[in-house]
């Protein structure tokens, strides 16, 4: 590669608002909008789904990493293109129905995706953002990271943040955060259940990295298995849980990797997966 196609080739990268780089079966998403805050533009939210559409059907990725570039994770909504569309006959409804629907859409794509998701978190995640980070399976914050759900203080509360956010943390803790507006530092993320680990200031996306490499080492059936039946079980009576988990641990057992494994364990040695 010359110098001239290496430069044009960084340029190329450095306007795409989403990055994606693959590496030993991690695929590593990036927000690049850092003069934005990263906000969840209608371009924005379009990228991460039509990524996240790509990676389900690709069997190489084994786990996903989200990150983002700049001194913010995700600033949440873009209220300054939302606010363009207030101007319009139905003073913007369609279109705030329409971006609500997508973000929903692709908040869903990460809970529903075969491959777990670990969020890296470096700095602030605000509304939609918070939603964001609360939508991936796990996490990983800096010391720097902050997590809010201010819409009450402008007018609009975090509703559909709330969602992820309940699923995450106790409800006195999400109703404290979604009445106050109040930024939770990455400590205090980590006592209520909505991030997984805090790490030093520069070392969350090289963590999540290695969490998520740790992941890809296992049986993709395996984990695809666990990661569905974990979301599906959340929203059951006691029960129906059991009974429903039973039937997925009896057809898990009649895998081949499972049978892999156990005989892997029983005899001393690395298991050989087959992802079936």
């Amino acid at each position: 590669m010359t110098v001239q196609s290496a430069v044009a080739a960084t340029d190329a990268a450095a306007n795409l608002m989403l990055l994606r780089e693959d590496d030993g079966g991690v695929a590593v998403l990036t927000l690049n909008q850092p003069q934005n805050r990263n906000a969840l533009s209608e371009a924005m939210l379009e990228a991460l789904g039509d990524a996240f559409t790509a990676i389900a059907h690709d069997a190489t990725v084994r786990a996903v990493v989200l990150a983002a570039n700049g001194p913010a994770f995700c600033a949440g909504h873009d209220l300054k293109e939302l606010t363009r569309h207030r101007g319009e006959a139905d003073r913007g409804r369609a279109h705030f129905k329409h971006i609500m629907m997508t973000c929903s859409a692709m908040m869903q794509q990460i809970v529903t995706l075969p491959q777990p998701v670990i969020a890296a978190v470096a700095g602030p995640a605000s509304a939609a953002g918070c939603q964001l980070v609360a939508s991936c399976d796990l996490a990983i914050a800096s010391h720097d990271a902050k997590f809010t759900t201010p819409g009450v203080d402008i007018g609009l509360f975090c509703s559909t943040p709330m969602v992820a956010l309940t699923r995450n943390v106790s409800p006195k803790h999400a109703m404290e955060m979604l009445l106050t507006g109040e930024a939770v530092g990455s400590d205090r993320a980590a006592q209520i259940g909505l991030v997984n680990r805090v790490v030093a200031p520069g070392r969350e996306r090289a963590e999540a990295i290695k969490l998520a490499r740790d992941i890809a080492g296992k049986s993709s059936l395996t984990v695809k298995t666990g990661k569905a039946a974990f979301y599906r079980q959340l929203e059951m009576p006691l029960a129906d849980a059991y009974e429903y988990v039973s039937e997925v641990m009896t057809e898990n057992m009649l895998a081949r990797d499972a049978e892999e494994g156990i005989n892997a364990f029983i005899e001393k040695r690395h298991p050989k997966w087959q992802d079936r």
